[in-house]
């Protein structure tokens, strides 16, 4: 059977996932930090290397984009990490028809988490976007952003809350180079495995329209080191994607120290 590249990237990374060794997991659980666009301000295990990886496929008007989104996580301690990400593929069409494949850009992000107690936390995020993508899959240009987070745990209920603010390498005319993002996830656990997450997230820039969008997705403990995650997302201006369908899993893939 032969599958279509926006069918492709959601299975694929299930399946990857799925496929890994029993001895690729770890003794103390994940992190994830998908599939919501909020990131929680805590860290993963201090030395255990973790893996984020989906598939995404999203609609505006006419056009397609499809892309597997990755994102490797590193805690240095309880307070400091860092994270590399970015997009593995890219396929997109625009509304002429005209299709670009190639890889994405990356990222790359220092964090800082401030623990409370064990139901609240902070954090803070110092990112930079490398150019690493075709002028045609992205700005062609670097980006710098900080990112405010804040995460509350209200009995099962989860929230994190974050608030970023981003220098846009590549603008338009008229518009404005700093982009403010915002969004706030609710994620709850329904019996021992399965959970949901409920999410709005949205960006302003003067002189650009700003964009909305809701997000709700069902997730899986497959195990104790195995989240796995499937979901959707509706724009809700018109400068959002219409739809976006996602599917993805969260895995240790080494312990360093």
């Amino acid at each position: 059977m032969r599958f279509s590249t926006p069918l492709a990237v959601l299975i694929f990374p299930l399946a990857a996932a799925l496929a890994l060794p029993a001895h690729a997991a770890g003794d103390d659980g994940v992190t994830p930090y998908r599939p919501s666009v909020s990131t929680p301000a805590q860290l993963p295990k201090p030395g255990q290397l973790e893996l984020d990886v989906g598939g995404l496929s999203a609609k505006t008007g006419n056009a397609r984009r499809a892309s597997l989104p990755y994102e490797f996580k590193l805690a240095l301690n309880k307070e400091w990490g860092v994270l590399l990400l970015g997009e593995a593929h890219v396929s997109a069409r625009d509304d002429s028809g005209g299709q670009v494949r190639g890889v994405g850009d990356t990222g790359i992000v220092l964090k800082r988490a401030f623990e409370v107690d064990d139901a609240t936390a902070f954090g803070l995020e110092l990112n930079i976007k490398l150019p690493t993508a075709k002028d045609t899959i992205g700005s062609g240009k670097t980006d710098y952003g900080v990112n405010g987070i804040f995460s509350k745990d209200f009995g099962q209920l989860h929230m994190d809350a974050n608030l970023n603010f981003t220098r846009l390498g590549g603008i338009d005319p008229d518009t404005g180079r700093v982009q403010t993002g915002w969004s706030a996830s609710f994620s709850h656990p329904f019996g021992d495995k399965w959970g949901g997450t409920a999410e709005l997230s949205g960006t302003y820039r003067s002189g650009a329209q700003s964009t909305a969008q809701w997000l709700a997705a069902a997730t899986y403990n497959a195990s104790k080191s195995l989240v796995l995650d499937v979901g959707l997302t509706h724009g809700l201006t018109g400068a959002s994607p219409d739809w976006s369908f996602f599917a993805g899993a969260v895995f240790p893939i080494a312990t360093l120290w």
